[in-house]
């Protein structure tokens, strides 16, 4: 748990180094600002040109991380970098900057930076092992679920699975999955996993306890997407 809260206040304080820079977060901290926190072992930001990047980079490395080469088991590819920096004990924390573009690796779907921003709003982020909160730019609750359900690795449904209740515009939601990719194929997909024995036990080891009845309550409200 030390570690864990070790790289999650190290987060804190490099967002706070660069959030006087143009950026969003997306992924799993953005996730933390609509639901109950979760660990992540990454951050994800993006930036909508180079000249943005060089300023994050700048600020990066005066704080000691190193950009990664080898990023062939990352979740993103084309326009984006990772800075890792090395904590105690050789355990690592990373930022990931996506340019221009997201690009998803499993499906090459694209989302442009200016769809992100213009999805996007100051907001608050919550930790999950520290007390601290960071008031920056993070993606709003629809378009993350978009990304996720678009994405559908596990820790993606389990993260939609967790938002699900408070998307604003399901119509809207639906419509801009379909423009990237087979709707029908994401929701059987989802479906699936949400439907297997051990979904929830793996839900709870990421979430912490979820009692049934609201379990159950958001089971039906992505069975009915």
């Amino acid at each position: 748990m030390y570690l864990l809260q070790l790289r999650e206040n190290e987060i804190f304080e490099t967002l706070k180094s660069i959030k006087n820079s143009n950026f969003t977060v997306i992924g799993g901290y953005a996730v933390n600002a609509y639901t109950l926190p979760r660990f992540s072992i990454d951050c994800d930001i993006v930036v909508k040109d180079e000249k943005d990047l060089k300023k994050i980079e700048a600020k990066l490395i005066n704080l000691n991380y190193l950009k990664i080469r080898n990023k062939s088991n990352l979740s993103y590819h084309e326009k984006f970098v990772r800075y890792e920096k090395t904590l105690e004990n050789n355990f690592k924390v990373s930022i990931d900057i996506l340019i221009k573009d997201v690009i998803d690796r499993q499906t090459n779907a694209t989302f442009s930076a200016n769809w992100v921003f213009e999805n996007s709003k100051i907001n608050v982020l919550k930790g999950k092992t520290i007390n601290e909160k960071l008031k920056v730019r993070i993606i709003d609750i629809d378009s993350l679920f978009v990304m996720k359900m678009i994405s559908c690795r596990l820790t993606d449904i389990r993260d939609i699975f967790m938002l699900s209740p408070k998307i604003k515009n399901k119509k809207w939601v639906k419509q801009e999955i379909s423009k990237r990719y087979d709707f029908s194929n994401r929701l059987s997909k989802v479906k699936e996993v949400i439907n297997s024995k051990q979904f929830k036990d793996g839900l709870q080891g990421v979430y912490g306890y979820v009692d049934d009845d609201i379990f159950n309550k958001h089971k039906d409200i992505l069975l009915k997407l």
